[in-house]
């Protein structure tokens, strides 16, 4: 599922406990992003998977690892998988200090915007990576080199 597509998807087979982030693991933004939450949610908020673990296409074979790629995907326990900008829209009320942003993001017509703005941002995570410093292994650095 990318972001802009259906907001909601269902799963096959058994529903997860908690809600499940998926996320790209070999990405600093996202690990990042992925570390924020966590600190700032109880430890049983949300379950962390990176879409390149075995366990994904297992677990949840109706989340493809390149829509994954393109987007972060959150699987509701009703199995409900929703991607980019809508995840995040049922993430923030989760997390303590910016529940307000989830009421933000549900706004009639914030979707344009936030689905705009996140797949801008997530096109262009690796170069953002690189330039704060974070580096992404096999990635060209700005000034043509590789990272280290």
């Amino acid at each position: 599922m990318t972001p802009g597509g259906p907001p909601v998807s269902r799963g096959e087979g058994k529903n997860p406990d908690r809600p499940v982030l998926i996320f790209d693991g070999e990405c600093s933004v996202c690990r990042s992003a992925v570390e924020w939450i966590r600190r700032r949610c109880g430890p049983e908020t949300f379950e962390y998977l990176s879409c390149h673990a075995e366990e994904l296409p297992r677990r949840f074979p109706h989340v493809g690892k390149d829509e994954c790629l393109e987007a972060m995907h959150l699987v509701l326990p009703d199995g409900t998988v929703l991607a980019g900008e809508q995840a995040a829209a049922e993430i923030f009320p989760r997390i303590r200090g910016y529940r307000w942003i989830g009421s933000l993001l549900r706004l009639p017509g914030s979707e344009i915007i936030t689905g705009v703005l996140y797949r801008r941002f997530a096109k262009r995570r690796h170069a953002i990576s690189s330039f704060f410093g974070s580096g992404m292994t096999n990635r060209t650095s700005r000034k043509g080199g590789k990272n280290p």
